[in-house]
This record gives C-alpha cells, sequence and structure tokens, in this order.
C-alpha cells in the first residue's frame, strides 16, 4: 500500500533525480522525512527534517548538520562546539548518503490545482 504526503519545494529546486542519480539537492528526501541524524536534532519520525536549508546562491537544499553543524544544534562558536562540529559533519555525510547517490524512492508530482 503506497502513502501520499505532500511536501512544500522551493520553486526554484532542481527536479527530483533518478534513484541512484547524483544528489543534485532537490530537498524532496528530507522534506519528506528526516534521516537519523536528523531524526535527532529535528526530534521527530515525520515530517520536514528541521536541518534543511534552501541555499539561494547555488539554487538547492543543503544539510545545515553538515554546512552549519553549530547553527542547527544551538552551540556558540566555543572550543567544544568547534571540536565535534568535524566529527558530527563526517557522520552527517555518512547518515545522508552524501556522495552514494539519491537513495529516495519517493515520487515527487506537482500538486493537483
Amino acid at each position: 500500500m503506497s502513502r501520499s504526503t505532500t511536501i512544500r519545494i522551493h520553486a526554484q529546486a532542481p527536479h527530483k533525480p533518478g534513484l541512484g542519480a547524483p544528489c543534485n539537492g532537490c530537498g524532496v528526501c528530507c522534506l519528506a522525512e528526516p534521516c537519523p541524524v536528523g531524526i535527532l536534532v529535528s526530534r521527530r519520525r515525520r515530517g520536514a527534517c528541521l536541518a534543511l536549508r534552501w541555499d539561494a546562491m547555488a539554487l538547492r537544499y543543503v544539510c545545515a548538520v553538515v554546512t552549519a553543524p553549530n547553527e542547527v544544534l544551538g552551540w556558540g562558536p566555543g572550543r567544544a562546539a568547534r571540536w565535534w562540529a568535524r566529527p558530527l559533519r563526517a557522520l552527517a555525510r555518512r547518515w545522508i548518503a552524501a556522495g552514494a547517490g539519491c537513495d529516495s524512492s519517493a515520487v515527487a508530482e506537482p500538486a493537483a490545482r
């Protein structure tokens, strides 16, 4: 049985790539549900990940746990925050399968009007 969920995507976001194709920052997977690190950051298992950010310069979505972990976790610029940032970025890259290709089987369709 399939489940239908409506998500709102930025108008300039790229179209979702095919399964296994390189990630293009479409945001579909993270808008539909958080990954394991997103569950920890968002404190929820359903709905859009709170770490997802729109990058207006690149015209794509990015994971703030990778790009700005201190911001997403509310850590200041202290020494401990800097120490944890590198391993946290590495863990987030692994959990979001960065560089491994699209692993979302979601089908993105325009909303009916």
